[in-house]
């Protein structure tokens, strides 16, 4: 099934998709009580189209927001680090989500943003001190994500969580995959394009971290919820990275496009 999350008249509301229409399967808040009961479900109600709906996060606010950095060894070596011994984990919040075609303002007192296309994976299951097996098997599905990030202020102290978390600058979308539609998630073409010229281009075998070894390290430590997010860090190919640096302004387009999920297009305000 792929799915996503809109607004309705009956509030916040989950509806699969299919062929470019929406059908609703219940509450939002519903849904990740126990997503792996309604995706099992039918349908209900009329088809809408996807461009008549307003969209939201596919997930729920109560949704932890971790994300992997120094994933991929290519961008290790882009940005001058060392390779971590451990998923090297950071937050974001809830708040800073936003879905495909969203807005993103360069905030002030920054050049411009940097892109990170990434691979993301929707929890299905509460998990605590689980194997990777145990992990896998709690995933939900699959989406594009773009770590959009404020340099300026990601870099001007040790701790990132402001340039990490500029205002709409976690685009999530454009649908979820579930995992059993899904199946493999490696192996998967990632691709960012910057104005419509390729900018990252890798397969998500490449990480360093997997999926199931990277949620069971989280969760000796934090307990994961239905709904929560692991972003899977961003190859190489940042634009702050560059010879000039490359950063996105005003009236630039980003997409982030992952075989067998979709495109996710955000632009620059």
């Amino acid at each position: 099934m792929r799915f996503l999350a809109y607004d309705s008249a009956d509030g916040p509301m989950i509806g699969a998709v299919d062929d470019g229409t929406v059908r609703r399967l219940c509450g939002l808040q519903t849904f990740y009580q126990d997503p792996f009961g309604p995706i099992d479900s039918a349908p209900t109600g009329a088809d809408l189209p996807v461009e008549a709906i307003a969209q939201i996060p596919p997930v729920p606010p109560t949704a932890q927001i971790l994300c992997i950095g120094l994933n991929y060894a290519a961008h290790i070596e882009e940005t001058g680090r060392d390779r971590p011994e451990a998923p090297n984990i950071f937050a974001r919040w809830y708040a800073t989500l936003s879905c495909a075609d969203a807005e993103v303002p360069v905030p002030s007192g920054e050049p411009g943003l940097d892109w990170e296309g990434e691979l993301a994976v929707v929890i299905g299951r509460e998990m605590t001190d689980v194997t990777d097996d145990e992990a896998m098997a709690g995933v939900l599905g699959y989406t594009c994500f773009n770590d959009i990030s404020a340099r300026t202020y990601q870099r001007r102290t040790p701790q990132w969580a402001l340039g990490k978390n500029a205002t709409r600058s976690g685009p999530i979308g454009p649908v979820v995959v579930t995992a059993d539609e899904l199946g493999d998630p490696y192996g998967l073409r990632l691709e960012t394009r910057y104005n419509g010229e390729t900018v990252q281009s890798t397969t998500t075998d490449h990480m360093i971290f997997g999926v199931g070894e990277t949620l069971a390290y989280a969760s000796r430590c934090v307990t994961l919820r239905p709904g929560d997010v692991l972003a899977t860090g961003t190859p190489a190919g940042v634009g702050s990275r560059r010879d000039p640096p490359v950063l996105m302004t005003a009236g630039d387009e980003v997409e982030v496009e992952i075989e067998r999920i979709g495109t996710l297009r955000t632009k620059i305000i």
